[in-house]
C-alpha cells in the first residue's frame, strides 16, 4: 500500500481525548491531527517522537491532518487502523498469502449475521471470512493484541466462531505494524476474556494468522509471517 501524497514530518506534542494528537511540524506550525486508533497505544506512544501525517486540505473536515506513524526506537511503527484492511485485501486479492491463495473473487467489508467481516474470499471450492485486526503493542518479543478491553473485538471471534461452526473457512488476521517483535500473542493481562475467546475460535478451527507489516513514509507492506502463542504466558 503505497502513500498518494508525501506524508508530513513532524514530532508528537501530546495525544488526547483518544483521537487527537498536537504535532509540530518543522515549520514550527502546530497542528491538530485525526488519531484513528482508539486504543491506549501503550509502547507506541512517546511525547517528542517523529511522526509523519497524512494532509488532506478538505475545509469540511474537522481535522486537517491523520496521523500515519510514530517512530519507536528507531523503526516506524504505523498506527493508523484503517490501513491493515487494505493490507489484508490487497495482499489476499493478489495472492501474496500463501495460507489464502486461489480465491477467485474477494471483496472488502461483507455483512454477515450481526457483524461486517472485512475481507470476503471464495472460489468454486470455498467461502472464506477474514477479520483483521491492527497490532501496535509490544512486550519483549511479543506483539500483543489488544492494547486496551475489547468487547468488539469479542464480537467479532463470535461472529468467526458461528462461520466455522456452519463449516465456512473463518481467520483471524492480525497485521503487526512494527518490525521489533518475533512472536505474536493475545494480551492475557489485559483482556483475558478476549484471549480465552481467541482459544476457543482457534480450538474449533477459526484460522489464526499474524503478520509483519514493514512500515515507513512512502508504502507499507506485508513482509512476513510471525509465529503464535495463544496460551498464557508465565
Amino acid at each position: 500500500m503505497k502513500f498518494s501524497n508525501d506524508l508530513v514530518h513532524g514530532r508528537l506534542l501530546k495525544r488526547y481525548k483518544r483521537f487527537l494528537a498536537d504535532v509540530e511540524l518543522d515549520n514550527g506550525e502546530i497542528v491538530t491531527a485525526h488519531c484513528t486508533n482508539s486504543g491506549s497505544m501503550k509502547t507506541a506512544l512517546e511525547e517528542g517522537a517523529e511522526v509523519y501525517l497524512t494532509y488532506h486540505g478538505n475545509p469540511d473536515r474537522k481535522t486537517q491532518y491523520t496521523w500515519e506513524m510514530i517512530e519507536i526506537n528507531g523503526d516506524w511503527v504505523g498506527i493508523n487502523t484503517n490501513h491493515p484492511n487494505t493490507l489484508a485485501y490487497e495482499a489476499i486479492r493478489d495472492g501474496q498469502i500463501d495460507e489464502l491463495k486461489g480465491y477467485t473473487s474477494v471483496q472488502k467489508e461483507v455483512k454477515t449475521g450481526q457483524s461486517r467481516i472485512d475481507v470476503y474470499a471464495e472460489n468454486e471450492k470455498e467461502r472464506c471470512f477474514v477479520e483483521v485486526k491492527n497490532v501496535t503493542m509490544r512486550e519483549g518479543a511479543y506483539a500483543l493484541f489488544p492494547d486496551a478491553i475489547t468487547s468488539r473485538g469479542q464480537k467479532h471471534l463470535d461472529e468467526l466462531i458461528k462461520i466455522r461452526e456452519r463449516g465456512l473457512r473463518a481467520v483471524m488476521f492480525y497485521v503487526i505494524q512494527r518490525s521489533d517483535v518475533q512472536y505474536f500473542s493475545p494480551a492475557w493481562e489485559i483482556d483475558p476474556d478476549y484471549a480465552k475467546k481467541l482459544e476457543e475460535a482457534y480450538g474449533i478451527g477459526v484460522e489464526v494468522l499474524a503478520f509483519h507489516a514493514k512500515v515507513s513514509p512512502n508504502e507499507i507492506s506485508i513482509t512476513g509471517t510471525l509465529p503464535f502463542v495463544l496460551k498464557r504466558q508465565p
